[in-house]
């Protein structure tokens, strides 16, 4: 085993943050571990991740739950797909009997499962050599390496040859090996003021000098839209609708509308003709930008939103409805 991996090992089973899920082999709890950090930081992570497990302690448990009762407690996590999909991938494999598959190349066929949740489920549950690659593994190999703009297939190539020679020289822990990569980029070699001086393996870094620089940022593009939400209040609540669409497809939300002439559609929707400008809030999702335009009209019926599962953005919304009614009162 070459001197880094071995350096790098020692430090992550001396140093390793002591997480809910570390050291846990359970297939399901590693899956849902994987899943939440897909796009959500640690700290957040840990109090999603117990009270899923507690609400639903088992792929039997998640198959048979129905899909509203999966996004309530999902909610405030976001990116609500992820839910979704590990709803059906429980079904899924309940039906198929029961057991997540052992290789990274049978979990991709698997509901949400990419790339790396493949690799990083397959590596730490099943003890499979194979290179998990995340954000923080791009960092780390890219500084090591000293590549400004590499690409995807080069990342890859480069971690498989750092698991492959783990595998040979160490054999039945690979998913430590992914593990310690990701939580040098965690936790030392950081996208901005990485802590150099305090790094295990810097003697290795090619790109110590001038660390920031590498990689260079990518490019995010985010779409601007411009949308009224129209909040008909009744005398249980609000009226809520069921969102459709990937992206809160399976939550609740206040009747909404883009573009322009968005609010003489959704007051011709209802049979209304005004409304009560409450008031402008921004939300922005990964490669969207939104400005949401709030109104408010009275209505015969409504519920109360704590019984539904609420998109952030919703909840957004209602917190404004409520200070404006506070105002008054």
């Amino acid at each position: 085993m070459s001197s880094v991996q071995t350096v790098l090992l020692e430090w992550f089973r001396q140093h390793q943050r002591k997480l809910p899920w570390r050291g846990v082999t359970d297939p399901y709890k590693v899956l849902l571990a994987e899943v939440l950090l897909q796009q959500t930081r640690v700290e957040q992570a840990i109090p999603y991740y117990q009270r899923f497990l507690k609400r639903f302690p088992s792929l039997e448990i998640l198959a048979k739950a129905d899909q509203e009762d999966v996004l309530k407690a999902w909610q405030g996590c976001g990116y609500y797909a992820r839910a979704r999909n590990l709803h059906r991938l429980a079904q899924r494999v309940v039906a198929m009997g029961g057991l997540l598959p052992a290789t990274s190349s049978a979990l991709r066929a698997l509901p949400g499962i990419g790339p790396y949740t493949a690799a990083a489920l397959a590596s730490i549950a099943f003890g499979e050599p194979v290179a998990a690659v995340d954000g923080n593994v791009r960092r780390v190999l890219s500084r090591w390496y000293a590549w400004e703009k590499p690409t995807t297939q080069q990342v890859q190539q480069a971690a498989e040859a750092l698991m492959a020679g783990f595998a040979q020289a160490q054999g039945p822990s690979p998913g430590d090996w992914n593990q310690a990569l990701m939580e040098l980029g965690a936790t030392v070699c950081l996208p901005k003021n990485p802590a150099c001086d305090g790094c295990p393996v810097a003697r290795f870094c090619l790109g110590q000098a001038a660390p920031e620089r590498y990689p260079g940022a990518r490019e995010r593009k985010q779409r601007r839209l411009e949308l009224v939400a129209l909040v008909l209040q009744g005398p249980g609540g609000v009226h809520l609708e069921l969102r459709q669409g990937s992206l809160l497809g399976g939550l609740w939300g206040v009747p909404m509308e883009e573009g322009p002439g968005a609010l003489t559609r959704l007051l011709a929707r209802f049979g209304l003709e005004q409304a009560e400008r409450l008031g402008s809030l921004r939300h922005d999702f990964t490669h969207r930008r939104l400005r949401i335009e709030v109104y408010r009209a009275p209505w015969v019926a409504g519920e109360n939103p704590a019984s539904r599962p609420l998109s952030r953005l919703d909840q957004k919304i209602l917190a404004l409805v409520e200070g404006s009614s506070s105002d008054r009162g």
